[in-house]
């Protein structure tokens, strides 16, 4: 058995857009929202789900990374309290809860910045932030210029050298572990924090709770120099979600597969033994069903999610097809309200929803699929299967991107067993030391044994 989170399955919500929250937060009174998240909780659990990534949360000043108060949840989305209510909710239905850390930077109103702007020079906070000068000046007209986060202002970063800053935010990880009992952290931009900080995350929160989880956003670069004992459990593999989607797109499987083999290969695998953090869309990248040439091509996607090394995520509402790109700078679109029981009373893509809770409760069922090694056992670029193995049991996953039926032969991984489907009624033929099989277009099947 792993770690509860090497067995997870992720359900990814966007909170601020998911209920509708105003896109500014200029209330002064607390709107409880936290209600309607709490209706997805039974409907996560049904698609296998056994985690959630919910997040940002910390009261902010529009989309929830402008962080203004660390202790406090969001009031558009209601007070701690209910986020309390919240957790409890889904730990009573299995289910671990992981929240937003952004700790490279804070918003304007955030009260230190604040007193800088209001003390300047003899503010007790000037060493707090990055870049401080007051020779300079900031777009906002502040009488003194700062570092921010890609040259986004409302965004100052923090300077995580500076030790009060350190152990102010360990502090705040301390609050919310021993206040709301989440499991884990997902470190917003982690490419842009000091090793050194994660290093005394990584020992505070163990200490505090032996198997929380510390997973960081890393987009470019080497994955392997944040995943360590003393650092982090995982990252989000931003190069197999490329590769998820543009494989398809191009109809070339040797993309995702050469990503596997590169990446997880038990003979020089860059990252083997690591559990990175898979997902096909986020709150950050054009939904999936707006990104795929082919929209059919969705069903192999979300069986190559569930089956190929990783953690899987699911974003809010992509299990039945919600659809959104980018407009320029404007993320709302990805980010879109969304009445649940309205949506499960009339589903939208009924078929794919059937499918995502299928894959779920077979990634559940299927211990290989979490902790086995991965070997290829045919790849084409229209057709591609492999099998996930652990003691010498496990499934094989085969997945066809033609517009045409496809007669595959299957070099079987291990002699002497039954092969059976875990996805229709179908009984593949064996023999030759082969598994014989016919997929349609843009289907796929997984046999165990």
């Amino acid at each position: 058995m792993g770690r509860w989170f090497e067995e997870a399955v992720f359900y990814h919500m966007y909170p601020i857009g998911m209920t509708g929250a105003p896109r500014r937060n200029e209330q002064s009174e607390v709107t409880h929202r936290f209600p309607q998240l709490e209706e997805w909780l039974p409907h996560i659990a049904s698609l296998g789900c056994t985690a959630i990534y919910i997040g940002p949360l910390f009261e902010s000043t529009s989309h929830g990374y402008d962080t203004r108060d660390y202790r406090l949840v969001d009031r558009r989305l209601g007070d701690n309290d209910d986020f309390k209510h919240f957790v409890e909710a889904a730990h009573g239905l299995g289910i671990r809860v992981v929240v937003d850390g952004v700790f490279n930077h804070t918003g304007r109103e955030f009260f230190a910045f604040q007193d800088i702007q209001r003390n300047r020079e003899s503010s007790p906070y000037c060493s707090w932030y990055k870049g401080l000068n007051f020779g300079w000046n900031s777009p906002y007209n502040d009488g003194f210029g700062y570092e921010a986060w890609r040259n986004c202002f409302e965004l100052v970063n923090l300077n995580l050298w500076e030790p009060q800053v350190r152990q102010y935010l360990l502090d705040v990880i301390g609050f919310w572990i021993d206040e709301f009992d989440i499991d884990g952290i997902r470190l917003d931009c982690a490419d842009c924090l000091e090793f050194s900080f994660m290093e005394d995350m990584r020992r505070f929160t163990s200490e505090k709770k032996e198997d929380f989880w510390l997973m960081g956003e890393v987009i470019h670069g080497d994955y392997s120099r944040y995943i360590k004992p003393q650092m982090l459990d995982s990252v989000t593999n931003y190069e197999l979600h490329k590769g998820l989607y543009s494989g398809h797109n191009d109809h070339n499987y040797f993309e995702i597969a050469h990503t596997i083999r590169r990446e997880f290969d038990q003979n020089g695998g860059i990252y083997r033994g690591m559990k990175l953090y898979s997902f096909v869309d986020n709150h950050d990248v054009d939904r999936i069903a707006s990104k795929l040439n082919t929209p059919e091509h969705i069903y192999p996607v979300y069986t190559l999610l569930f089956t190929l090394p990783g953690i899987p995520s699911i974003y809010y509402g992509s299990e039945w097809g919600i659809k959104g790109r980018k407009e320029g700078g404007n993320d709302d679109p990805l980010r879109p309200a969304v009445d649940l029981q309205e949506v499960l009373a009339d589903v939208p893509d009924p078929k794919l929803l059937e499918w995502v809770q299928m894959l779920g409760r077979i990634h559940k069922e299927q211990p290989a699929l979490a902790n086995g090694t991965y070997q290829e056992l045919l790849l084409t670029n229209r057709q591609y299967a492999f099998a996930r193995i652990l003691d010498g049991q496990g499934v094989v996953v085969a997945v066809n991107n033609d517009e045409k039926d496809a007669e595959l032969n299957i070099r079987i991984p291990v002699e002497g067993r039954t092969y059976t489907s875990l996805t229709d009624d179908r009984e593949p033929e064996v023999s030759g030391g082969m598994l014989h099989v016919t997929l349609q277009p843009n289907e796929s099947v997984i046999f165990s044994f």
